[in-house]
This record gives structure tokens, C-alpha cells and sequence, in this order.
């Protein structure tokens, strides 16, 4: 077993890359695995020198999901089976209400839970050989917690059709229905999340912070709701002293100086 589950590298310029680091498992989510995770993201939102988040994965595999093995030695206890859920659930959702915006890399298969953790990510990129399923339903187990990121990422009808026949898609189709963002020949895989990052991370943190809050929050809403919170968002946005030194630099035709305020 890797000594790390995790491993978490600063790298300049405001991005950290978070690595499962369990190969030899498949990198899947188990206990260990998500309470390393869940560990990583509580220290990112301290971190303000973090200004975007990378997870990839060591080995031919993303992520397999939950570790069957360990689901199976506990047989018939619903506690330990619903702490493994509650944290995964957890995990996630540390995802989606981290100030930072965090981008998979996605580079071999990611299925359940791991197809899940893709989807909970703001932005994916794939390598062009990457897979994906939510193939629960295989084994009698149906994705019934994946189901929640894969619903709120692509439509219905495609969501349903990954979750009732448990089949692979390829990369190209993960784009098609939203799951990805793009896909990337496998050998530029790393450059290009790279690129993605730098760009990310070269806008005000302030502002990145409030549009990734805003943008959860109104997807829950109405039309008329969202639009009158969002309203209120860019009300406040604009006292920010990033959105005033933002629009001087642009109408002054100069780079603006981010203060993240």
C-alpha cells in the first residue's frame, strides 16, 4: 500500500495539484483514501495562496470508485457502510463549496464514485484515452450517490442511460454529453490542464471566489430567484476593489493588479 494516499504540490503561481496516490488499488475511494481527501480540501480552503486545484491520479486508472473489498468486510454493518457513504458525500460537496475552482485531470478509466468525483469537479479535462461508467448496476448496487454529481452535470435522458446499462463511454462521448470539458491527445494531457490552470489562477482570486459561490447557489433556484440574487452577487461584486481595478485597467487599456479583495 502507497504510504500517501494523497499527495498535495504547490506548485508556483497559485496552483496545487492533489495526486491519489493508490495505483496498486485502482485509486479507489476508500476510507482512507476519502478521509485523506476530505483532509486535503480542509487545508486548501485555509490556503490562500492556493488560488486553483488540480486532482489526477498516479497509475493507468483515475479512479475505481469504492473499494469493493472493503464494502464486503462490512457486510451487515449499516454503520460503517453509512459513515463510507456520509464521507464520500462529504468529499464531494468539499469540492463544490471550495472557494477555488478544481479542474480533473482525468487520465485513464473513472468509474462510479470515481465518474462521480469527475463530475462534483468544476471543470474536466480527459486524455483521449479515458473511459468513464457508472457501472453499479452491473453488481446489483445501483449509483445511487454518483447519480447526484452525474445528474447536475449532463442531461436526464444521458444520465439514465450511464446509470441503467452501467457501459463504458469513451472520452469523445463524456464530452458530447458534458461530462468533460475536452479531451486532449493523452501525451498533452498535462500541458494542457497546466494551461487551463495558469489561466484560472491569473484572475482575481476575490472575484473567482464569488462567481463559483454564485454560480451553485442559482442553479437551485428559479428564474426569477436566480436573477434577483445574482443581481445582488454582482451588486456586491462591484464594491470588491478588484472589480473597480478591473474595469480601470480596461478602460485605461492596461493589465489590472489583482489585490483579491
Amino acid at each position: 500500500m502507497s504510504v500517501q494516499p494523497v499527495i498535495c504540490h504547490a506548485q508556483p503561481g497559485g496552483v496545487t495539484t492533489l495526486t491519489l496516490n493508490q495505483p496498486e488499488r485502482r485509486n479507489s475511494l476508500s476510507m482512507t483514501m476519502l478521509a485523506a481527501l476530505s483532509e486535503a480540501f480542509t487545508e486548501l480552503a485555509r490556503d490562500d495562496a492556493t488560488r486553483v486545484v488540480i486532482v489526477r491520479a498516479e497509475g493507468k486508472v483515475f479512479c475505481a470508485g469504492h473499494d469493493l473489498k472493503e464494502m464486503r468486510e462490512h457486510y451487515g454493518q449499516q454503520e460503517a457502510q453509512e459513515r463510507l457513504f456520509h464521507l464520500c458525500s462529504q468529499v464531494m460537496q468539499q469540492i463544490v463549496n471550495l472557494s477555488k475552482p478544481v479542474i480533473a485531470q482525468v487520465a485513464g478509466v473513472a468509474t462510479a464514485a470515481g465518474c462521480q468525483l469527475v463530475a462534483s469537479c468544476d471543470l474536466a479535462v480527459a486524455g483521449a484515452s479515458a473511459r468513464f461508467a457508472t457501472p453499479g448496476v452491473n453488481i446489483g448496487l445501483f449509483c445511487s450517490t454518483p447519480m447526484v454529481a452525474l445528474s447536475r452535470n449532463v442531461s436526464r435522458k444521458h444520465a439514465m442511460e450511464m446509470l441503467l446499462t452501467g457501459e463504458l463511454i469513451d472520452a469523445t462521448r463524456a464530452e458530447q454529453i458534458g461530462l468533460v470539458n475536452r479531451v486532449v491527445a493523452d501525451e498533452e494531457l498535462d500541458a494542457t490542464v497546466e494551461r487551463l490552470a495558469g489561466t484560472i489562477a491569473g484572475k482575481s482570486s476575490h472575484t473567482l471566489k464569488i462567481g463559483k459561490a454564485a454560480f451553485y447557489q442559482q442553479l437551485e433556484m428559479g428564474l426569477a430567484d436566480a436573477y434577483e440574487y445574482t443581481a445582488r452577487v454582482m451588486t456586491d461584486n462591484l464594491q470588491a476593489r478588484d472589480a473597480r481595478e478591473g474595469i480601470s485597467a480596461f478602460l485605461d487599456k492596461r493589465p489590472p493588479h489583482w489585490v483579491d479583495e
